[in-house]
């Protein structure tokens, strides 16, 4: 198949396969005589496994590591398992960092009446960002912006 119905096939941009075979990820397709790409079921599989890892969040590196592996699989796989625990730990600091930020807008909804009379007071707090608890907290990645 040509590189369009693999794209087709996978859900993927033709843009980002020629990245991925530039990356290593996608092994150099044969070519026709007109110098197509042309691809295979293997890769086509191949590029679902990559478009499965990056829908977890795993970095191009990694899943470079992944595939190594996968085409040359050790004894040992429980670096992978360390990976996926990195992944774990990030999730939760993001889960984190986002429930504080959720609570935060919560707050500022609770100072707009929604009247004009009383002027806003969501647009009053945000201008006054020295008084404010979420950009004063440690874990706020804002400070010094």
């Amino acid at each position: 198949m040509k590189i369009g119905e693999l794209a087709k096939k996978t859900g993927c941009q033709v843009v980002t396969i020629r990245y991925y075979e530039k990356e290593g990820l996608l092994a150099e397709p044969e070519r026709t005589e007109s110098n197509y790409r042309v691809y295979g079921e293997e890769d086509v599989e191949r590029l679902h496994f990559i478009r499965h890892c990056r829908h977890h969040g795993m970095k191009l590196s990694e899943i470079r590591e992944l595939l190594a592996f996968k085409d040359n699989p050790r004894a040992d796989c429980s670096w992978i398992n360390t990976m996926i625990e990195g992944h774990i730990a990030g999730v939760n600091e993001q889960i984190a960092s986002l429930t504080h930020l959720k609570g935060h807008l919560e707050g500022l909804l609770k100072k707009c009446s929604g009247s004009a009379s009383s002027g806003c007071g969501i647009l009053k707090s945000l201008h006054d960002a020295a008084s404010c608890p979420y950009c004063e907290d440690s874990r706020c990645g804002l400070q010094g912006d």
